[in-house]
Protein backbone atom coordinates (compact mmCIF):
# COMPACT_ATOMS: atom_id res chain seq x y z
CA UNK A 1 0.00 0.00 0.00
CA UNK A 2 1.07 3.71 -0.08
CA UNK A 3 1.86 3.97 3.70
CA UNK A 4 4.67 1.02 3.31
CA UNK A 5 5.73 2.47 0.03
CA UNK A 6 6.05 5.62 2.30
CA UNK A 7 7.80 4.30 5.21
CA UNK A 8 10.24 2.17 2.70
CA UNK A 9 11.37 5.63 1.02
CA UNK A 10 11.85 6.89 4.48
CA UNK A 11 14.33 4.44 5.54
CA UNK A 12 15.90 4.58 2.58
CA UNK A 13 16.23 8.40 2.62
CA UNK A 14 17.44 8.02 6.15
CA UNK A 15 20.14 5.43 4.63
CA UNK A 16 21.43 7.34 1.72
CA UNK A 17 21.54 10.29 4.18
CA UNK A 18 23.40 8.41 6.68
CA UNK A 19 26.15 7.39 3.87
CA UNK A 20 26.63 11.08 2.54
CA UNK A 21 26.82 12.48 6.23
CA UNK A 22 29.22 9.96 6.97
CA UNK A 23 31.71 10.19 3.67
CA UNK A 24 31.01 14.06 3.95
CA UNK A 25 30.79 14.92 7.59
CA UNK A 26 35.01 15.71 7.69
CA UNK A 27 34.86 18.36 5.20
CA UNK A 28 31.88 19.86 7.20
CA UNK A 29 33.92 19.99 10.28
CA UNK A 30 37.13 21.62 8.90
CA UNK A 31 34.49 23.90 7.60
CA UNK A 32 33.19 25.08 10.72
CA UNK A 33 36.74 25.06 11.99
CA UNK A 34 37.53 27.55 9.47
CA UNK A 35 35.03 29.67 10.23
CA UNK A 36 36.26 29.56 13.91
CA UNK A 37 39.63 30.08 13.01
CA UNK A 38 40.00 34.13 13.01
CA UNK A 39 38.07 34.06 16.21
CA UNK A 40 39.72 31.59 18.35
CA UNK A 41 43.66 31.43 17.59
CA UNK A 42 46.37 33.84 18.58
CA UNK A 43 48.18 33.68 15.14
CA UNK A 44 46.28 35.18 12.66
CA UNK A 45 48.64 33.27 9.67
CA UNK A 46 46.55 32.31 6.68
CA UNK A 47 45.50 28.48 6.93
CA UNK A 48 44.54 25.99 4.65
CA UNK A 49 41.52 23.39 4.78
CA UNK A 50 44.61 20.80 4.36
CA UNK A 51 46.35 21.99 7.34
CA UNK A 52 43.28 22.03 9.57
CA UNK A 53 42.65 18.37 8.64
CA UNK A 54 46.05 17.74 9.52
CA UNK A 55 45.87 19.39 12.35
CA UNK A 56 42.77 17.62 13.66
CA UNK A 57 44.11 13.99 13.49
CA UNK A 58 48.02 14.88 14.82
CA UNK A 59 45.75 16.08 17.97
CA UNK A 60 42.70 13.38 18.02
CA UNK A 61 43.54 10.14 15.55
CA UNK A 62 41.49 9.92 12.20
CA UNK A 63 38.36 9.56 14.71
CA UNK A 64 38.79 13.54 15.06
CA UNK A 65 37.09 14.12 11.96
CA UNK A 66 34.41 12.61 12.98
CA UNK A 67 33.58 14.11 16.66
CA UNK A 68 29.97 15.54 16.55
CA UNK A 69 28.66 13.04 13.69
CA UNK A 70 25.85 11.52 15.84
CA UNK A 71 23.63 14.63 15.85
CA UNK A 72 24.05 15.14 12.75
CA UNK A 73 23.10 11.78 11.78
CA UNK A 74 20.31 12.38 14.39
CA UNK A 75 19.45 15.26 12.50
CA UNK A 76 19.12 13.73 9.36
CA UNK A 77 17.00 10.71 10.37
CA UNK A 78 14.35 13.72 10.35
CA UNK A 79 15.00 16.20 7.78
CA UNK A 80 15.86 14.09 4.49
CA UNK A 81 12.93 11.90 5.09
CA UNK A 82 10.51 14.65 5.71
CA UNK A 83 11.71 16.76 2.55
CA UNK A 84 12.95 14.37 -0.10
CA UNK A 85 9.38 11.87 0.63
CA UNK A 86 7.46 15.50 1.04
CA UNK A 87 8.79 17.11 -2.15
CA UNK A 88 7.60 13.64 -3.85
CA UNK A 89 4.50 13.68 -2.32
CA UNK A 90 3.54 17.05 -2.70
CA UNK A 91 5.17 16.99 -6.54
CA UNK A 92 2.60 13.73 -7.18
CA UNK A 93 -0.14 15.74 -5.50
CA UNK A 94 0.30 19.17 -7.72
CA UNK A 95 0.74 17.17 -11.04
CA UNK A 96 -0.10 14.27 -12.40
CA UNK A 97 2.25 13.36 -15.03
CA UNK A 98 6.33 14.57 -13.98
CA UNK A 99 7.47 14.95 -17.24
CA UNK A 100 5.23 18.48 -17.90
CA UNK A 101 5.85 20.09 -14.32
CA UNK A 102 7.16 23.28 -14.51
CA UNK A 103 10.73 24.20 -12.92
CA UNK A 104 9.06 26.73 -11.03
CA UNK A 105 6.07 24.37 -9.87
CA UNK A 106 9.34 21.71 -8.63
CA UNK A 107 11.23 24.89 -6.91
CA UNK A 108 7.93 25.82 -4.80
CA UNK A 109 7.26 22.40 -3.73
CA UNK A 110 11.00 21.80 -3.08
CA UNK A 111 11.31 25.19 -1.07
CA UNK A 112 8.41 23.96 1.06
CA UNK A 113 9.23 20.79 1.72
CA UNK A 114 12.69 21.64 2.58
CA UNK A 115 11.22 24.85 5.61
CA UNK A 116 8.75 21.53 6.50
CA UNK A 117 11.68 19.39 7.26
CA UNK A 118 13.78 22.30 8.99
CA UNK A 119 11.40 23.09 11.41
CA UNK A 120 10.93 19.78 12.37
CA UNK A 121 14.50 18.74 12.50
CA UNK A 122 15.54 22.10 14.20
CA UNK A 123 16.25 20.99 17.71
CA UNK A 124 18.63 18.47 16.23
CA UNK A 125 20.35 20.73 14.06
CA UNK A 126 20.78 23.20 17.44
CA UNK A 127 22.44 20.38 19.15
CA UNK A 128 24.91 19.50 16.23
CA UNK A 129 26.37 22.82 16.11
CA UNK A 130 26.71 23.25 19.89
CA UNK A 131 28.34 19.96 19.94
CA UNK A 132 30.28 20.94 17.11
CA UNK A 133 31.34 23.82 19.31
CA UNK A 134 32.12 21.45 22.39
CA UNK A 135 34.50 19.91 20.06
CA UNK A 136 36.55 22.99 19.96
CA UNK A 137 36.54 23.81 23.50
CA UNK A 138 38.07 19.88 24.06
CA UNK A 139 40.70 21.21 21.88
CA UNK A 140 41.43 24.08 24.20
CA UNK A 141 41.73 22.02 27.16
CA UNK A 142 38.17 23.23 28.63
CA UNK A 143 36.16 20.19 29.89
CA UNK A 144 32.72 19.73 27.20
CA UNK A 145 29.60 21.05 28.15
CA UNK A 146 27.70 18.33 27.32
CA UNK A 147 28.38 14.68 27.42
CA UNK A 148 26.20 13.54 24.47
CA UNK A 149 22.85 14.54 22.27
CA UNK A 150 20.76 13.32 24.59
CA UNK A 151 22.56 15.20 27.69
CA UNK A 152 22.73 18.44 25.19
CA UNK A 153 19.31 18.32 24.65
CA UNK A 154 18.41 17.68 28.03
CA UNK A 155 20.19 20.59 29.21
CA UNK A 156 19.39 23.00 26.45
CA UNK A 157 15.79 22.74 27.49
CA UNK A 158 16.62 23.02 31.27
CA UNK A 159 18.42 26.02 30.70
CA UNK A 160 16.41 27.18 27.80
CA UNK A 161 12.96 26.12 27.81
CA UNK A 162 11.68 23.94 25.11
CA UNK A 163 11.11 26.65 22.42
CA UNK A 164 15.09 27.21 23.56
CA UNK A 165 15.48 24.23 21.03
CA UNK A 166 14.20 26.11 18.02
CA UNK A 167 17.13 29.57 18.28
CA UNK A 168 18.34 30.73 14.96
CA UNK A 169 14.79 28.23 13.21
CA UNK A 170 14.11 31.87 11.19
CA UNK A 171 17.38 31.93 9.39
CA UNK A 172 17.64 28.37 8.81
CA UNK A 173 14.45 28.43 7.35
CA UNK A 174 15.50 30.88 4.64
CA UNK A 175 18.53 28.79 4.12
CA UNK A 176 16.65 25.57 4.10
CA UNK A 177 13.57 27.16 1.61
CA UNK A 178 16.39 28.30 -0.48
CA UNK A 179 18.84 25.34 -0.46
CA UNK A 180 15.73 22.58 -0.98
CA UNK A 181 13.99 24.72 -4.11
CA UNK A 182 17.91 24.44 -6.12
CA UNK A 183 18.44 20.76 -4.72
CA UNK A 184 15.51 19.24 -5.29
CA UNK A 185 13.56 21.26 -8.28
CA UNK A 186 17.13 21.08 -10.01
CA UNK A 187 18.03 17.30 -9.56
CA UNK A 188 14.67 16.33 -10.60
CA UNK A 189 14.70 18.58 -13.89
CA UNK A 190 18.20 17.87 -14.61
CA UNK A 191 17.83 14.12 -14.68
CA UNK A 192 14.32 14.45 -16.78
CA UNK A 193 16.62 16.52 -19.25
CA UNK A 194 19.24 14.44 -19.30
CA UNK A 195 16.62 11.21 -19.70
CA UNK A 196 14.69 13.16 -22.64
CA UNK A 197 17.16 14.43 -24.67
CA UNK A 198 18.43 10.71 -24.50
CA UNK A 199 22.22 11.53 -23.19
CA UNK A 200 21.72 8.75 -20.87
CA UNK A 201 19.11 6.05 -19.49
CA UNK A 202 17.28 6.69 -16.05
CA UNK A 203 21.22 5.19 -14.71
CA UNK A 204 24.08 6.25 -12.53
CA UNK A 205 25.03 8.49 -15.66
CA UNK A 206 22.10 10.37 -15.22
CA UNK A 207 22.03 10.47 -11.36
CA UNK A 208 25.68 11.85 -11.51
CA UNK A 209 25.27 14.49 -14.09
CA UNK A 210 22.01 15.80 -12.37
CA UNK A 211 23.46 15.32 -8.36
CA UNK A 212 26.22 18.13 -9.51
CA UNK A 213 23.67 20.40 -11.17
CA UNK A 214 21.75 19.88 -7.94
CA UNK A 215 25.10 20.61 -5.77
CA UNK A 216 25.93 24.02 -7.88
CA UNK A 217 22.44 25.08 -7.83
CA UNK A 218 21.63 24.76 -4.32
CA UNK A 219 25.10 26.46 -3.38
CA UNK A 220 24.55 29.23 -6.22
CA UNK A 221 20.62 29.77 -4.34
CA UNK A 222 22.20 29.38 -0.26
CA UNK A 223 25.72 31.62 -0.69
CA UNK A 224 24.13 34.79 -0.21
CA UNK A 225 21.60 33.65 2.38
CA UNK A 226 24.75 32.02 4.03
CA UNK A 227 26.52 34.66 3.66
CA UNK A 228 24.20 37.37 5.22
CA UNK A 229 23.35 34.87 8.13
CA UNK A 230 27.02 34.56 8.85
CA UNK A 231 27.36 38.99 9.11
CA UNK A 232 24.19 39.05 11.43
CA UNK A 233 25.30 36.46 13.74
CA UNK A 234 28.49 37.66 13.97
CA UNK A 235 26.80 41.33 14.53
CA UNK A 236 24.57 40.22 17.72
CA UNK A 237 28.31 38.72 18.98
CA UNK A 238 30.07 42.49 18.93
CA UNK A 239 27.11 44.36 20.40
CA UNK A 240 28.62 47.91 20.06
CA UNK A 241 25.32 49.98 20.75
CA UNK A 242 25.06 51.56 16.90
CA UNK A 243 24.44 48.00 14.90
CA UNK A 244 25.66 47.55 11.29
CA UNK A 245 22.65 45.84 9.90
CA UNK A 246 18.49 46.49 11.30
CA UNK A 247 17.59 43.12 9.31
CA UNK A 248 18.33 40.74 7.05
CA UNK A 249 17.24 42.42 4.45
CA UNK A 250 18.95 45.58 5.55
CA UNK A 251 21.95 43.51 5.31
CA UNK A 252 21.50 42.28 1.70
CA UNK A 253 21.00 45.99 0.58
CA UNK A 254 24.30 47.42 2.52
CA UNK A 255 26.26 44.22 1.51
CA UNK A 256 25.45 44.91 -2.14
CA UNK A 257 26.21 48.91 -1.88
CA UNK A 258 29.33 48.51 -0.26
CA UNK A 259 31.11 45.27 -2.20
CA UNK A 260 28.93 44.97 -5.01
CA UNK A 261 26.63 41.84 -6.17
CA UNK A 262 29.52 39.31 -5.93
CA UNK A 263 30.04 39.80 -2.23
CA UNK A 264 26.76 37.87 -1.92
CA UNK A 265 28.86 34.53 -3.48
CA UNK A 266 31.86 34.87 -1.12
CA UNK A 267 32.82 31.21 0.51
CA UNK A 268 31.35 29.76 -2.59
CA UNK A 269 33.86 26.92 -3.54
CA UNK A 270 33.73 25.66 0.16
CA UNK A 271 30.51 25.46 0.59
CA UNK A 272 29.97 23.62 -2.81
CA UNK A 273 32.99 21.58 -1.33
CA UNK A 274 30.28 20.48 0.82
CA UNK A 275 26.93 20.50 -0.76
CA UNK A 276 28.65 19.00 -3.71
CA UNK A 277 29.93 15.64 -2.47
CA UNK A 278 26.73 15.33 0.04
CA UNK A 279 24.82 15.46 -3.10
CA UNK A 280 26.91 13.18 -4.92
CA UNK A 281 26.86 10.47 -2.54
CA UNK A 282 23.01 10.79 -1.71
CA UNK A 283 21.63 10.65 -4.74
CA UNK A 284 23.67 7.77 -6.30
CA UNK A 285 22.89 6.02 -3.04
CA UNK A 286 19.47 7.11 -3.55
CA UNK A 287 19.15 6.21 -6.38
CA UNK A 288 20.23 2.68 -6.11
CA UNK A 289 18.44 1.74 -2.99
CA UNK A 290 14.88 2.36 -4.43
CA UNK A 291 16.29 -0.10 -7.36
CA UNK A 292 17.21 -2.95 -4.75
CA UNK A 293 13.99 -2.49 -3.46
CA UNK A 294 12.18 -2.37 -6.37
CA UNK A 295 10.50 1.32 -6.15
CA UNK A 296 10.89 3.20 -9.60
CA UNK A 297 12.98 5.95 -9.66
CA UNK A 298 12.60 9.17 -8.13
Amino acid sequence: GGVDITHTKAFLTSLSAMVAETTTFPIDLIKTRLQLHGESLSSSHPTSAFRVGLGIIREQGALGLYSGLSPAIIRHMFYSPIRIVGYENLRNVVSVDNASFSIVGKAVVGGISGVLAQVIASPADLVKVRMQADGQRVSQGLQPRYSGPFDALNKIVRAEGFQGLWKGVFPNIQRAFLVNMGELACYDHAKQFVIRSRIADDNVFAHTFASIMSGLAATSLSCPADVVKTRMMNQAAKKEGKVLYNSSYDCLVKTIKVEGIRALWKGFFPTWARLGPWQFVFWVSYEKFRKFAGLSSF
